[in-house]
């Protein structure tokens, strides 16, 4: 330990985007990592309920087009969240609005815990504030953790790392939600009650730690009003629309079908142990996608889309696959498609945000990542789209169309491998 961290000098630094700092020095290096455990807890509370959707489908009466509503719900108040909060953050600061963001967590689990006895509308309920919570992390959390990974903060990261520290503080919290949610909901009574206790127990300590010691990088300027901030320009910029936002969706898309699709394509076959078995394909699909993404990170090509091109061409391929596990109803084919499509997942989700910090201009930034992550989240409406239209087509005609659709994208994103790259 150095003597500057036992007494850091009170010497003011400039903030980055937005005005001054709060009277912080370079032992603010290591800011970040309270920003990231509350993006971690965060993303605990909005993916551990995945594989307590066959607990609420089989044990508490609901269909599986209910369950996969609840699983998608959540994007009813994650969207506003993404795109209400980065304006609310470059007005107020980025502090109180991961505040709020922790609370949103806290009362998701909490109305999710009394939601199977009190019914469909209250865990409706609980998955959108859960939601409003992640759109918040994504937006706020990760343009907050990108700005604390750079000067004057941390002089010692490396380009790039604000987004892959952010992403990998989201995916695991994504992962490991939903593999304590699962292990309780098996062996825990009440089992829909204790995945949720423990989620408010991690939020209680850092909410309380970032209102304490959270080092602000951002103050607001009261001339300009939250809804001219609204205002993304750099949305219509033609690297987002022609590489971007074709990408965009199959972020969580290609997630959901790991591990809210593919488990019931094999339930019959694993029996008594889906419930483990869905657990499992979570943790692989997302614990991939954190593994990939200092890959992603080499793969990213400033002079083009390679990235972007190399997640779409593994994503095509799991989805394929995974119509493939539809047809033969094999659970050794569900764990290959965890894994192509965990790391696709992970390679697009960090390609997608380095891509977003070279279009937008520092006050643009969290706009445009609350842009791109409510794109990435309409692919969460996925499985309970698939689940409604199962009633006329089998799940391998419509996985089969998925991927050709997939392919497709694929292909208008390669179109602009080089082109429309950002001047700076």
């Amino acid at each position: 330990m150095t003597a500057e961290t036992v007494a850091p000098r009170r010497t003011r630094v400039a903030s980055g985007p937005g005005g001054p700092a709060t009277g912080r020095s370079s032992s603010a290096s290591g800011a970040w990592l309270l920003v990231a455990a509350a993006m971690f807890v965060i993303g605990w509370g909005g993916n551990e309920f995945t594989p307590l959707l066959l607990v609420y489908r089989d044990t508490a009466g609901y269909s599986q087009v209910d369950v996969d509503v609840f699983l998608g719900a959540y994007v009813l108040g994650l969207v506003p969240g993404l795109l209400v909060a980065s304006a609310l953050s470059d007005r107020f600061g980025r502090r109180p609005l991961m505040l709020a963001g922790l609370v949103c967590s806290l009362v998701g689990s909490v109305v999710l815990a009394v939601g199977d006895v009190a019914g469909f509308g209250v865990l409706f309920a609980g998955r959108a504030f859960s939601g409003a919570a992640v759109g918040i992390a994504m937006a706020v959390g990760t343009t907050w953790v990108s700005e604390l990974s750079a000067a004057p903060y941390d002089l010692s990261a490396a380009s790039g790392a604000g987004a892959r520290r952010s992403s990998i503080a989201l995916s695991a919290g994504f992962g490991l939600g939903p593999a304590s949610a699962g292990i309780l909901a098996q062996w825990a009574t009440p089992p829909l009650v204790w995945p949720y206790v423990v989620q408010v127990l991690l939020c209680l300590p850092i909410l309380v730690l970032l209102m304490r010691r959270g080092v602000e990088t951002r103050r607001g300027h009261g001339s300009v009003r939250v809804l001219h901030r609204l205002r993304v320009p750099a949305a219509g910029h033609r690297r987002f629309v022609h590489v971007v936002l074709p990408m965009a969706p199959w972020i969580f898309g290609s997630a959901a079908i790991a591990y809210a699709i593919v488990p019931q394509l094999v339930d019959t076959a694993v029996g008594e142990w889906a419930l483990l078995y869905t657990v499992g394909l979570t943790v692989a699909t997302l614990g991939c996608g954190v593994a990939v993404q200092p890959i992603a990170r080499r793969l990213d090509d400033v002079s083009t889309a390679r990235a972007v091109v190399v997640s779409m061409v593994v994503m095509t391929v799991g989805i394929a696959l995974a119509a493939l596990t539809a047809l033969t109803g094999s659970p050794s084919l569900a764990a290959p498609v965890a894994v192509l499509l965990g790391a696709a997942y992970g390679i697009a989700v960090v390609s997608g945000l380095l891509e977003v910090q070279r279009i937008a201009e520092p006050d643009e930034r969290a706009g445009l990542t609350g842009v791109y992550y409510s794109l990435a989240y309409l692919g969460f409406l996925l499985p309970a789209v698939l689940a409604g239209l199962h009633h006329w087509f089998g799940y391998v005609t419509m996985l089969g169309t998925v991927a050709l659709v997939s392919l497709c994208c694929t292909l208008i994103c390669a179109s602009g491998w080089s082109r429309h790259l950002p001047a700076r």
